[in-house]
């Protein structure tokens, strides 16, 4: 079981820098610099992002740990918080000489004149530090350059194999204090992983950390598994497999490697989803040859049945309040996006701009919903709720099977070459332009984006 971080502000009064400072009066801004609170224009700043400096963090005293001595965590640390920021699309962090070594005092009392000349807005510094108790204590504190300020500060302990983790919490720390967005790089994904020819594919369920970190294959390959889900704790997931050549929904626990039949019926079921209170599972069930959404208690037991047009309803996806389902649907002639209340009631369409949609998926804040447009190729979408605003984010030939970070500002999902059958994963943040491929060991498709790690 994960072990919950310990986060404090008072930590770091115990266990930082201890060098007599004096304390820097904010400097007024000068010409051509920053004048009001530091902050990057989540709109704009993917084409002017925000200079950044992140340099090496520096440990009191070097030791030795399961994960590595603390010099080396140190510098490992300040490179996956760049990363992170960096593939954010709204920060460029410095590198190469402009990246100055910094002492263990420094890190309280930054060189911001030193800082300043290298062009960079921000700095991110902080520190490692093995504890008595065979844990680690990383320290992250930001800084505004040009006001020589200090803008937020936090600690955090962690076992010496949850270092990474603690690197991500301080990412998500200084990208939610300059961009007002919520924090999504401690977080993990489930996909499934292909290899083989387009004709027979090995497909596998994978799962790594949003930044391909961590990765490890669920199950073996013997059996096709497609559309894996989180449980909004993390600690389950809901998929599709063949087993036995019937396709079923199954249920599978990360922490044991075991799983269960979900539906023990004869009948088609596929494109699971949990409730966002993890209560039920919402899923599709082809039943004399017509194919409607039905929900299931998680643990099982009697399917409650939500639709009941003729044709195909599938692809359901909840409001983040459970209140409502969003899906796709036939029945109008070709395949559109549908909501309803998450009893069924109140069936209506929303999809009206030509061509087919399909995979909606809501938006953990609630303002969206994300789709695959199909017509001249697959792009991937977003509109509101009620079916406006409708924008296209991607431009490839295939691109499908949308899934929100858990701040709902970026959208992983997974494309397809032209000919090859071969697909990876991608990402998109909702202005259209930061758009990027996610690392994995193999080929990958339906990607589904976790939320939080506890």
């Amino acid at each position: 079981m994960t072990r919950t971080f310990l986060t404090t502000i008072l930590l770091l009064a115990a266990v930082a820098p201890c060098a007599a400072q004096t304390p820097v009066p904010p400097a007024g801004a000068a010409a051509g610099q920053p004048s009001g609170p530091l902050e990057v224009d989540i709109e704009g700043g993917i084409s002017a992002p925000m200079p950044i400096a992140i340099p090496v963090m520096p440990t009191p005293a070097t030791a030795g740990t399961p994960a590595g001595d603390t010099a080396s965590l140190g510098r490992q640390v300040s490179e996956i918080i760049t990363n992170d920021l960096r593939n954010s699309g709204l920060f460029t962090p410095l590198v190469g000489s402009a990246l100055r070594p910094v002492s263990f005092p420094q890190v309280t009392a930054p060189d911001f004149a030193g800082w300043g000349s290298t062009g960079a807005q921000a700095l991110v510094q902080g520190f490692v530090q093995a504890n008595g108790d065979g844990t680690l204590t990383v320290g992250c504190y930001l800084y505004d350059v040009f006001a020589q300020t200090e803008l937020t500060r936090q600690g955090f302990v962690v076992p010496p194999a949850q270092w990474r983790r603690a690197a991500h919490k301080c990412a998500d720390q200084v990208y939610t204090r300059l961009s007002g967005e919520g924090p999504y790089f401690d977080s993990r994904v489930v996909y499934v992983s292909e290899t083989g020819p387009k004709t027979r594919r090995l497909k596998r369920l994978a799962v790594m950390d949003q930044d391909g970190a961590n990765h490890r294959f669920l199950t073996n390959g013997r059996s096709i598994v497609l559309t894996p889900r989180f449980a909004p704790n993390q600690q389950t997931i809901t998929y599709m497999s063949f087993e036995n050549d019937r396709p079923r929904i199954y249920v599978y626990d990360v922490g044991s490697g075991r799983q269960r039949l979900v539906v023990d019926q004869p009948n088609m079921t596929f494109a699971p989803r949990f409730s966002p209170d993890g209560r039920y599972i919402v899923f599709s069930m082809s039943v004399n040859g017509n194919t409607d959404i039905y929900r299931v208690a998680a643990s099982g037991g009697t399917p409650q049945r939500l639709t009941t047009s003729p044709g195909i309803d599938t692809g359901a996806s909840y409001s983040p309040d459970g209140s409502r389902i969003v899906f796709e649907s036939d029945r109008s002639g070709g395949q559109q996006l549908y909501v309803m209340g998450a009893d069924g009631s109140g069936q209506n369409r929303i999809s009206f701009g030509g061509g087919r949609y399909g995979t909606p998926v809501w938006s953990p804040r609630g303002d969206l919903i994300a789709f695959t447009k199909i017509g001249g190729g697959f792009r991937i979408g977003t509109m509101s709720p009620g079916g406006g605003n409708e924008t296209i984010l991607t431009s490839a030939w295939q691109d499908e099977g949308p899934s929100w970070s858990p701040n709902g500002r970026v959208i992983l999902f997974f494309r397809t070459g032209q000919g090859s059958g071969k697909a990876d994963l991608w990402s998109v943040d909702l202005t259209g332009k930061n758009l990027r491929p996610v690392p994995t060991p193999l080929d990958g498709s339906d990607p589904a984006w976790g939320p939080l790690l506890p």
